[in-house]
Parts: structure tokens; C-alpha cells; sequence
């Protein structure tokens, strides 16, 4: 993925997810869109979005009985910690590595995220919730 190719993530069935992931996407598309002086801000504000979204399909898999619930959960701290250890270089005027990661990594693991552990996530939750999928 390059810097000008957008973001569309996959749909995957199960709203709630989906919604997150929308906002996730939106968020990354204004950090890559906007000068270094709003960047700061807006990186900081996609963590505070992940931390809240990760939390709430952790949730999801410890109610549902989730099958790979500690490699799921062990993904989302790896990366909250990245994006922790990144937020506080970018408030350290450490720009250009902030946008480095979210080009060079974060995009890349999003998507490979969005496809494999989420998918499947999103397929037991149809399941154990009986929705048409």
C-alpha cells in the first residue's frame, strides 16, 4: 500500500466490528491527509479510537467464548504498544517517523488484521449470535 491508494475496509458481517473498522479507516485516511502540525493530534486520536476498539472486541471474544481469543488479544497489545511507543515520538516532533509506521506498517497490518483474526472473529460471532452471513 502506498501513501495515496485509500483505504476501504473489507465488511465482514457483523456491524459493530464493521462500524470500528470504518472509523479506524477514516481516521489513517485524515493522518495521511494532513500537515505535520495536525498530525500530532489526529495520531492521538486514532489511539484513543484503538485502544477503545480493541477493548471492545476483546470484550466480544471473552463473552463469546472465542476460540483464539489470546493470539487475538496478544495482537491488540502488540499493537496499542506500537502506536503508544509512536504517539510519543510524533509529540516529540518525531513526525516523520509517526507517518512512516502508519504507511509502512500499520497500513499493511490493518489489512492483513481485517482479513485473517477479524474475519474469523466476525464469523464466529454470526454464529454463537445466529446472523445471516
Amino acid at each position: 500500500m502506498n501513501a495515496s491508494t485509500p483505504i476501504a475496509p473489507v465488511a465482514l458481517g457483523y456491524e459493530p466490528i464493521d462500524v470500528d473498522h470504518q472509523a479506524f479507516a477514516r481516521l489513517v485516511e485524515e493522518l495521511r491527509l494532513c500537515d505535520d502540525v495536525a498530525f500530532v493530534a489526529k495520531f492521538s486520536e486514532l489511539v484513543r479510537h484503538t485502544e477503545a476498539h480493541f477493548e471492545h472486541e476483546n470484550r466480544l471474544m471473552d463473552t463469546y467464548g472465542f476460540s483464539a481469543l489470546l493470539e487475538h488479544k496478544g495482537e491488540h497489545r502488540r499493537v496499542l504498544g506500537e502506536l503508544l511507543q509512536f504517539e510519543q515520538r510524533a509529540k516529540r516532533g518525531l513526525v516523520p517517523f509517526a507517518r512512516a509506521f502508519v504507511n509502512e506498517r500499520l497500513l499493511p497490518w490493518f489489512e492483513l488484521h481485517l482479513v485473517t483474526m477479524d474475519s474469523a472473529l466476525a464469523a464466529h460471532l454470526r454464529t454463537q449470535l445466529s446472523l445471516p452471513g
